[in-house]
């Protein structure tokens, strides 16, 4: 039987920092990035090329730091960090998975990571080498979420696959309202209209502006990376 053609030659998966919580409420756990690694190794194994922008949260969230009292500057600049840390965590265990992978920053830290050159980010996926972006944009006031958006259109990747603990875009919360409706498809503007939760509103024009696709769907079920690069009908796709 002949291995399943992927639907993309080029995703950007987009993972935010609590995909690495496991059963914490703070920090990485560490059997859940080496269950998430070998999730994205089938999918490197199909032939896809593979770009992953990191959230922080996990570690510190801008937004709270700020409610707390911090400078919006200095509480975005530490959540920036934060990605850096998990950047980190992300690439060993791909790399424990015998993944060729390369860490880039935005923020110059060259003893950790290489810094954002298009060009270079490029070469390393044409030579099958995952990419793992953090430190968003570099930028206090733009999310990680707007990142993807904006890394997936220089890459010029196909498609924006974003991981979430629900299994699509719904009409409200599904985790307070049990009356939320999941879409299976809905537009950009009906998304931006609604104010739904997908991806922040910058993202989300950045998306519709150059007809970049999104994959919203359930990282906590196994092998649904995977599905979404084979183009499975899973999650909802924003278009």
């Amino acid at each position: 039987m002949s291995a399943p053609k992927p639907a993309y030659s080029r995703i950007l998966l987009k993972l935010s920092g609590e995909s690495l919580l496991g059963k914490g409420s703070t920090g990485i756990d560490f059997a859940t990035a080496s269950s998430i690694a070998k999730e994205i190794k089938e999918v490197y194994d199909l032939g896809v090329q593979i770009a992953i922008v990191i959230g922080g949260g996990n570690i510190f969230r801008g937004s709270d730091g700020t409610a707390a009292g911090l400078d919006r500057v200095s509480a975005d600049q530490m959540g920036l960090l934060g990605t850096v840390i998990n950047g980190i965590a992300l690439q060993d265990a791909l790399e424990k998975q015998g993944v060729v992978t390369r860490h880039v920053s935005a923020i110059e830290i060259k003893a950790l990571a290489e810094p954002f050159i298009r060009r270079r980010a490029l070469r390393h996926l044409e030579k099958g080498r995952i990419v793992i972006f953090s430190a968003g944009l570099g930028s206090p006031y733009f999310t990680t979420d707007t990142a993807a958006a904006l890394r997936a259109l220089e890459i010029k990747a196909d498609v924006i696959l974003k991981a979430t603990k629900v299994d699509g875009v719904y009409t409200s919360d599904p985790m307070t309202n049990a009356g939320a409706k999941r879409f299976e498809r809905i537009r950009y503007l009906d998304v931006l209209k609604r104010g739904l939760r997908v991806m922040d509103a910058t993202a989300v024009s950045l998306c519709k502006d150059n007809d970049l696709p999104i994959i919203v769907f359930n990282l906590r079920r196994r092998g649904n990376i995977k599905r979404a690069a084979l183009g499975e009908a899973i999650g909802t796709k924003v278009y």
